[in-house]
């Protein structure tokens, strides 16, 4: 089993009472899907239907304290909360960026369930393994309570790549990208028999 704290990665927070109907009339994924145990990966898209940004979104335990954590491209993660908060209006929703307190991990070749941090699968492909959302002063110990070997990142590319998974900002170019262009509907990223999202229309006219 390997791990690897990608430091591409930043966390974004999403909670409050309207939170789950806040992201389903925005993102990609049917957020009524999303439970503890059953993460989704999903996108913000412009209303012309191309990617701002990607991320798996991991739903919290109530009794960790709830609330959806959005697993995305650190360098995007700014600009996430920006764009999320400009949807507000007056929903009962905190949107926070945590990149700067909380990292990801990635395991694969094992299981990767932890008690270090938010675990969730890799909803993508099997193969990709799991992602650890924790401290990254703890990531050393997370990967050593599981068995795991702490590679550097490179390895975890080298790994992503063998699969042909696309990352954005390197394989595609961000806001000028449809979901189709980035394997998104092969990759579990887009429900096509959920309701209105931001830049459906379109989406749904290519598929």
């Amino acid at each position: 089993m390997q791990a690897a704290l990608l430091s591409d990665r930043g966390v974004v927070k999403v909670f409050g009472d309207d939170a789950r109907r806040f992201l389903n009339g925005l993102v990609t994924a049917d957020m009524v899907k999303v439970t503890p145990t059953s993460p989704r990966f999903a996108a913000l898209l412009t209303p012309q239907g191309k990617i701002i940004v990607d991320f798996m979104i991991a739903e919290a335990p109530a009794k960790d304290g709830g609330g959806f954590f959005l697993d995305c491209p650190r360098a995007l993660a700014s600009t996430l909360v920006e764009k999320l908060n400009f949807y507000k209006l007056r929903a009962k929703v905190t949107c926070e960026d945590l990149s700067e307190v909380l990292g990801v991990m990635a395991v694969w070749d094992g299981t990767g369930d932890s008690e270090y941090g938010l675990s969730y699968p890799d909803t993508r492909l099997p193969e990709l393994g799991w992602r650890i959302m924790l401290p990254p002063h703890l990531a050393s110990e997370a990967a050593a309570d599981l068995g795991a070997a702490l590679a550097d990142a490179e390895a975890y590319e080298t790994h992503r790549i063998a699969l042909g998974v696309p990352r954005g900002g390197l394989d595609f170019i961000y806001s000028d990208t449809f979901p189709h262009e980035a394997d998104m509907d092969q990759l579990n990223g887009v429900d096509f028999d959920k309701g209105c999202y931001v830049g459906q229309e379109v989406v749904s006219r290519v598929e």
